[in-house]
């Protein structure tokens, strides 16, 4: 008599394989929609964006590898010309602007960001998560590279890149953590 040699793991594996992949897709959409509810500031050469939440929730609802993936596939997206940037702009060449060190900054700062949500679906921690790793991480990427790129004094790249964009930027990690919260709930509760 033969015997079964298929794991008895391998359908629930794939299965679940087939939703991790459903959940990053979504999250790139996600920022893709994101990216073009976006407005500048007249001062200033980085946008206000609602994209940097769409990449909060990213990181809270994904693991910091899943986080990393999803992240790599968007700016692949907009690096190879599709209009998935701030503003619904494209190209390799926006990487190697004066905005460029906020999208390379991403790559770490989100899944960085997943590592330090933690296994509780906690608001504050969150939120603290997203204000110190997220918006602390992007700002010193899109700074340096902008002081590099501009001929600017750090002072001046302060000014221009990072202190008009707090408030707003704090406010956006508080309405991702609360969704955060809420979707990783939901998607408990369904599995």
């Amino acid at each position: 008599m033969l015997e079964n040699t298929t794991p008895v793991t391998a359908a629930p594996r794939r299965v679940s394989s087939v939703q991790v992949m459903t959940k990053i897709a979504l999250c790139v959409a996600f920022c893709c929609v994101a990216a073009y509810l976006s407005f500048p500031l007249p001062f200033a050469p980085a946008m206000v964006t609602a994209l940097t939440l769409a990449l909060s929730v990213t990181a809270f609802v994904l693991t910091p590898r899943q986080t990393f993936v999803a992240i790599l596939i968007y700016i692949g997206m907009g690096s190879i010309g599709l209009p998935v940037f701030v503003g619904g702009t494209a190209g390799f060449g926006r990487l190697f602007g004066p905005t460029g060190g906020y999208i390379t900054a991403w790559l770490l700062a989100y899944p960085v960001v997943s590592l330090l949500k933690g296994r509780a679906f906690s608001f504050k921690r969150y939120v603290v998560a997203d204000v110190i790793a997220g918006m602390g991480i992007t700002y010193v990427g899109g700074l340096i590279q902008m002081c590099l790129l501009m001929h600017i004094s750090v002072a001046q790249g302060l000014a221009l890149a990072v202190l008009p964009f707090i408030p707003g930027d704090i406010f956006k990690c508080c309405i991702a953590a609360f969704l955060g919260v809420r979707i990783n709930r939901m998607l408990v509760s369904r599995g």
